[in-house]
């Protein structure tokens, strides 16, 4: 695999990614100061992104890899390919709001939100708009146009935290003189809600800028090619589910299991803390926008299996790399990203970013199943993992709190990870560089733990980042010398 092309794309997709949810990240400090903990306007937040994310998945349900697969095999029209893919996911949206529209009271009643079914409302068009508006981002990476994607993803990013900006640092201290705009301020529980009409209206925005894309859609329909890829979707869509189930799911039951004022609140600390931890996840996200393209369009050479080698190999001695530096600045992070009365969930945070890790080794060996048409062992795999999770935090929720959340995480994607190597091993016979892989992990795991006991010797922060930073450098050295010099 070429390192520097990959390189290349990942920090062109990532960017995106790596600077929007920084700049997101940057509100995370306005939230967690504005919003008092103890009123759980964080947990709504971040429970209602949790039934996004989720949502999102189903409505997808797995036609973006369908159109990388389908757009770069041979005797099919690629155009035709976007087009009926397009018609599908819309339809299915349109089908979505039908049904959430008819139904709003009942459902924001189940969900707990009966004073607010406005929010409901909101985060449905939403998340149709996302569904439809991913397969025009996978369109995009599939003709290799990075600075379209680059530039409609901070279409939404940009306005939306001016808007979050406004909503909480400027609307307040507009009560005097006007005190309409402190009303909806706090009508929708102290800009709580006015966080989700903010992401509505950028969406909207970010939809106006698909316009050479949407007309794409008028390519056509081919019935029989949407029945083949459906049937090669449909089990990439439980795939995705559990996948996206595994990462929201703590922040969906939370206050499932623990249902009253208090749950909320603890959601809001977890949901916080994790931003952190959300790093490794930006890392995994813009290695998959580079990578998987790079896969699908080469998935006949016969170098296949050395490149999926490769992907692995980088992959996991950098991952490792960013966990290092988000343990080793722990102390700088906290106290720029988390206000102080939701710092008391940042001992989630390595065990989560482990658990991220983990997600993206699993990425990394799901190729077999879905280079060889066998996606329906994807579904069992991430079933499998979900369960799990499901009953870590379950059980685990009433004894030990948010902390069984993390560690819920990271039984569900070690089970999922073990797993799908189990089973490329029998099938798909990938030779890995264990030597390299697990030796720079095992050493990266070292460097931690010398500096979590230096930290317990009473050193103050400055002084022990410095030597972090040290041990640090040390890593990277050993990436040097060992991956990127010797390929």
């Amino acid at each position: 695999m070429n390192l520097k092309s990959l390189a290349k794309d990942t920090a062109l997709y990532g960017l995106s990614s790596i600077v929007g949810r920084f700049l997101n990240y940057l509100l995370v400090p306005v939230y967690t100061r504005v919003i008092v903990a103890e009123s759980g306007g964080y947990g709504i937040v971040t429970n209602l992104y949790a039934y996004t994310a989720l949502l999102l998945a189903l409505l997808t349900f797995g036609m973006e890899t369908t159109l990388f697969r389908f757009g770069s095999k041979e005797g099919e029209d690629s155009k035709m390919v976007y087009s009926t893919i397009l018609r599908l996911v819309g339809g299915v949206g349109i089908i979505f709001l039908g049904l959430v529209f008819i139904f709003l009271g009942p459902i924001s009643e189940a969900m707990g939100y009966a004073q607010h079914p406005e929010y409901i409302g909101c985060m449905a068009i939403i998340v149709a708009l996302d569904a439809f508006q991913a397969i025009m981002f996978s369109r995009l990476r599939q003709q290799g146009r990075p600075l379209k994607f680059l530039s409609l993803k901070f279409a939404f990013i940009i306005p939306n935290i001016l808007l979050n900006l406004f909503i909480f640092l400027v609307l307040p201290k507009m009560g005097a003189a006007h005190p309409e705009w402190l009303d909806i301020y706090v009508k929708y529980n102290y800009g709580v809600g006015l966080i989700f009409f903010s992401n509505l209206l950028c969406t909207g925005l970010v939809t106006l800028g698909f316009a050479k894309e949407i007309r794409g859609i008028g390519y056509g329909f081919d019935p029989a090619l949407a029945k083949r890829m459906l049937k090669y979707s449909w089990p990439l869509l439980i795939l995705s589910l559990v996948g996206v189930f595994n990462q929201v799911a703590d922040k969906i039951i939370y206050p499932l299991v623990d249902s009253g004022p208090e749950g909320m609140v603890q959601l809001g600390i977890y949901g916080a803390c994790v931003k952190i931890a959300m790093i490794m996840a930006l890392l995994t996200q813009a290695f998959r926008y580079a990578y998987e393209p790079i896969i699908f369009n080469g998935s006949k050479d016969r170098n296949s299996p050395e490149t999926l080698a490769d992907g692995m190999k980088y992959f996991v001695v950098f991952a490792m790399l960013a966990f290092l530096a988000v343990m080793v600045y722990m102390p700088v992070l906290t106290r720029l990203l988390i206000g102080e009365q939701y710092r008391s969930g940042v001992a989630v945070v390595p065990i989560v970013m482990m658990a991220e890790i983990f997600m993206g080794i699993y990425f990394n060996l799901s190729f077999w199943y879905k280079l060889s048409d066998q996606t329906w062992w994807g579904a069992i795999i991430g079933a499998t993992g979900a369960l799990v999770m499901v009953l870590v935090n379950v059980f685990g929720i009433p004894r030990w709190g948010y902390m069984a959340c993390a560690w819920g995480g990271f039984a569900g994607y070690g089970t999922a990870m073990l797993m799908s190597f189990c089973l490329e091993h029998r099938k798909y016979a990938i030779k890995y560089d264990f030597r390299r892989i697990l030796g720079l992990s095992a050493f990266a795991l070292l460097l931690w733990a010398a500096y979590e006991g230096l930290g317990r010797t009473g050193l103050g922060d400055w002084p022990l980042m410095g030597i972090g930073t040290l041990l640090l450098l040390g890593y990277c050295g050993a990436i040097w010398k060992l991956v990127i010099k010797r390929g």
